[in-house]
């Protein structure tokens, strides 16, 4: 699968490891930014190399239709940098049809409204595209811009699993938000 899709300021796009050098740019810009947010990383995450073959587990995973990844640039500049990424990932079929939701912004972008107008698009591929019924995204109480985020999108609220992921190496509670696609009321 290598997808494409497009809004009015963004390119979001499935890479490969042609991609893995700017991939590694946008980690190590925004470590320090991205710190509080996800789990602790041991010196080698900060590497070409490691990036490379997260690049390869990603494709990977998307090849099993377990996952898909996007990263994203803005389409009004020429070879523009990497500033983001959206994750639809443990992509369940059967009864379930379901998947959660991982993002992250580059820091010097944040509050420009980029993430809501990359999830409205990545929204639009799971309900059309992949055809899932449920997108659940866990965040932390803390991360007010976040839950805005999910929020203004029409996720719900269902409740605070408590010590739910380790991250920065402390347990933390996440608020568990979900969104439903409502052409499945009509199945």
């Amino acid at each position: 699968m290598n997808v494409t899709l497009r809004t009015e300021r963004l390119v979001l796009r499935m890479i490969d490891e042609s991609d893995a050098k700017r991939a590694y740019e946008f980690v190590l810009r925004n470590k320090e930014a991205l710190l509080p947010w996800e789990p602790a990383r041991k010196s080698d995450y900060y590497s070409l190399s490691f990036q490379k073959q997260l690049i390869r587990d990603d494709l990977q995973s998307m090849s099993s239709g377990q996952s898909v990844k996007f990263w994203l640039s803005k389409r009004d500049e020429t070879d523009p940098p990497l500033i983001g990424t959206v994750t639809l990932n443990n992509i369940v079929r059967g009864a379930f049809q379901s998947c959660h939701l991982g993002y992250r912004m580059d820091a010097r972008e944040q509050g420009r409204g980029y993430m809501s107008e990359a999830l409205a698009r990545i929204i639009s591929f799971a309900w059309s595209e992949l055809k899932l019924h449920r997108i659940e995204a866990n965040i932390m109480p803390r991360n007010a811009a976040s839950l805005q985020v999910v929020r203004k999108l029409g996720f719900q609220d269902e409740g605070l699993a408590r010590d739910y992921l380790r991250i920065n190496g402390k347990w933390e509670d996440h608020i568990h938000m979900v969104l439903l696609n409502p052409s499945w009321r009509e199945r």
